[in-house]
């Protein structure tokens, strides 16, 4: 008997019992689907991240307080206490006299406030910067202009808004430009709106409001102190000249940092330096729990879908006995039922790998659709796991059934009732 018949004998006896044949590809289904669209959405995440990070340029570095601790169990990684940045800090690394291979640094007061106009009123990151941060971050001003070192020193009640804000806050036709709005109830003129940057529901610059960075910690979060009463940053943002200086630039913050803190070489910094190779690693490792946590509850539904290929096999093995005997009473060899069994296994799973592909394809679909800049990417890598997963959960749950059937006696087979 060849395979293809084979082939043709394993589809009619499936369609003879649909119902039971797609409950007994359900396992198949759901842990196939789980695969695809794991792996499509975590391909997506990380090209929207890389793509965001390279916008940004690959000579930045950020300085965050607290050191980030070595990867944890699990892929993670833990901040431990910080001593708070300062604008000290800020002033000392922006000095090209300390750190000559900066090309400029930027503080950053970050903190999530109401802003509202009108009737409108939405809970939004606010972050406090000064004037060089479009240069840093690479972000233009579509209409108005940016923040001055006049709105810095005099603690300005002024503000830019992300290109999403201003869609938000106001209707088509009515210019932002010059019109009041309120950040927690403090009025603020509105001086620029900003170009679509992009990044979907990731921290996207699209729905940020930005003020200068005195404004934030003097108006807006002025509980934001260090232990000295000093305000503090969230972070700051240092450009390096080139990719290249990135290390020396690094040494040189850390050395300053250092002094500045009085840490001594015993002990652990209590500030972080990272770049974006740093970011994508610590993304990389997010991903990597999420595809440990989803991988297994794949694998269960895989394992439940192969034990119930193998319990219909043996009930199709007990329900065809007569039928076994009697191929076997007019020739067929041992190896023709096994070859038989083994293919229709091998096809219920095959046919739920096929249906799990497709409802992986739309559930990774639908995970992109709640987020504008998240594309789910499906690779080739992907489709040959999951078609290679369900044909080797076939071949081995099925070859215990096929087995059985292959070694009934004729005599025997044909007397079952």
């Amino acid at each position: 008997m060849s395979i293809i018949e084979s082939f043709r004998i394993a589809l009619r006896a499936l369609s003879a019992n649909k119902l039971r044949s797609i409950l007994t590809m359900l396992g198949i289904i759901i842990g196939v689907g789980a695969v695809i669209a794991l792996m499509s959405v975590g391909q997506g995440v990380q090209q929207m991240v890389t793509e965001q990070l390279q916008s940004a340029g690959s000579n930045l570095l950020i300085i965050l307080p607290g050191k980030l601790s070595d990867a944890q169990p699990g892929g993670g990684t833990q901040r431990r206490p910080a001593n708070p940045l300062t604008n000290g800090d800020w002033r000392a690394i922006n000095d090209p006299l300390l750190t000559p291979d900066l090309i400029a640094a930027v503080p950053e007061v970050d903190g999530y406030a109401d802003v509202s106009h009108g009737k409108t009123t939405l809970r939004l990151n606010v972050t406090g910067t000064n004037d060089v941060f479009p240069n840093v971050r690479n972000y233009a001003v579509q209409e108005g202009r940016w923040i001055s070192p006049e709105d810095i020193a005099g603690q300005a009640r002024v503000v830019i808004l992300g290109s999403k804000v201003a869609e938000e806050l106001f209707a088509p036709g009515d210019f932002p430009l010059d019109q009041t709005i309120r950040i927690n109830g403090i009025p603020f003129r509105v001086i620029a709106v900003m170009e679509e940057k992009g990044g979907g529901g990731f921290g996207s610059f699209d729905n940020y409001v930005f003020v200068p960075f005195t404004t934030a910690q003097q108006r807006l979060f002025p509980y934001l102190r260090s232990p000295r009463g000093e305000p503090t940053l969230s972070l700051i943002l240092a450009k390096v000249v080139s990719e290249d200086r990135l290390d020396e630039a690094t040494a040189q913050i850390e050395n300053l940092l250092r002094q500045r803190h009085n840490i001594t070489f015993l002990n652990e910094d209590d500030f972080s330096v990272i770049n974006q190779a740093d970011i994508l690693d610590i993304f990389g490792s997010i991903i990597g729990v999420m595809n440990l946590f989803l991988g297994g509850v794949a694998a269960i539904s895989l394992l439940v879908g192969g034990i119930g290929i193998m319990n219909i096999m043996l009930v199709s093995v007990t329900e065809r006995t007569r039928e076994i005997g009697l191929r076997k009473a007019v020739g067929a060899k041992r190896r023709h039922i096994l070859t038989q069994f083994l293919v229709e296994a091998m096809v219920l799973s095959l046919l739920g790998g096929i249906l799990g592909m497709i409802l992986g394809f739309i559930g990774a679909q639908a995970i992109a659709s709640l987020s504008e800049d998240l594309q789910s990417v499906v690779t080739l890598d992907a489709i040959l796991l999951a078609t290679g997963v369900s044909t080797v959960v076939g071949l081995v749950f099925g070859i215990f059934p096929a087995l059985r059937a292959s070694q009934l006696h004729p005599i025997d087979a044909l007397r079952y009732e």
